[in-house]
């Protein structure tokens, strides 16, 4: 397995840190990872390096605004969610279709990066999709020791910390991590209504996910803090035309103590359960 540094130019002409993890000999496919909010692409280097030592060539990048892709401060710094979709994700996307070379691709979604798939233009050209750990994250519908939290975040802390920093200082916080202003803002919109980003953006965003008719595989998991079954099940529901096959996992069911949102890509825990997501790529031929 070898790992290049690379930089992706989007739309709008913005710089975005990547990197591309290949096999040494002959490849099935291409993936493209698409993180959770505020996450690097460094928290997924393990998976990214396991699926490539299986064959598989798989890209990982940071979205502007996030690890090696953000400038030296936020303050000012004009980012949204859907703009992360149309332009940072459509860049990876359009990348790892050319490492592809018209085998299969496709995208793996952690939490957000399952969220915006449908909203990424040019998806219609994976060959499957996965979601990991994604739902819509309304407030009252949280895993319950988050509930009370989350009404704090998104009421009080996360308006206050945008109007007293120009944006959201999470690292300072302890929450999430530091994220742009419109990124916070827009994200905060989704998670008081209880159809998230479709019940706030309304019908082109609904239909960007009924038009979505790949094969995708979700999986989630019961100890997850963030994701209760009824986000992941209202999340899925939008993507009516797809093939859906829905997992959820408790850890028991691969004798560990705890997954919970971030724990499918930690390296501690991946020889039980990468191997899911790996035999499913697989079997799309």
């Amino acid at each position: 397995m070898t790992k290049a540094t690379i930089e992706l130019v989007t739309g709008d002409g913005y710089r975005l840190a990547a990197n591309v993890h290949e096999p040494r000999g002959a490849h099935r496919g291409a993936v493209v990872v698409v993180p959770a909010m505020a996450v690097e692409q460094d928290f997924y280097s393990p998976f990214a390096s396991w699926l490539a030592e299986h064959g598989w060539k798989v890209l990982t990048f940071d979205l502007r605004g996030i690890g090696a892709s953000a400038p030296r401060t936020l303050r000012g710094f004009e980012a949204d969610i859907l703009l992360w979709a149309r332009l940072d994700c459509a860049a990876a996307l359009a990348c790892a279709r050319s490492l592809a070379y018209g085998r299969p691709l496709i995208w793996i979604g952690h939490s957000l990066g399952g969220q915006i798939l449908a909203m990424t233009p040019g998806v219609e050209s994976v060959s499957g999709a996965v979601t990991v750990a994604s739902g819509v994250g309304y407030w009252r519908e949280n895993a319950y020791p988050l509930r009370r939290y989350s009404w704090w975040l998104w009421h009080v802390i996360a308006p206050l910390a945008n109007a007293l920093f120009g944006y959201f200082p999470g690292k300072r916080l302890r929450m999430v991590g530091d994220l742009p202003r419109g990124v916070m803002e827009q994200w905060s919109r989704w998670c008081r209504n209880p159809e998230y980003a479709v019940g706030v953006e309304g019908e082109p965003v609904r239909e960007s996910y009924r038009r979505l008719d790949s094969p995708l595989l979700s999986l989630s998991f019961s100890d997850d803090e963030y994701m209760s079954e009824r986000n992941v099940t209202v999340l899925h529901a939008f993507y009516e035309r797809a093939e859906r096959d829905m997992r959820r996992y408790s850890p028991a069911d691969f004798g560990l103590a705890r997954i919970g949102h971030f724990g499918f890509f930690r390296e501690a825990t991946g020889d039980k359960l990468w191997p899911v997501v790996l035999n499913w790529m697989n079997g799309l031929g």
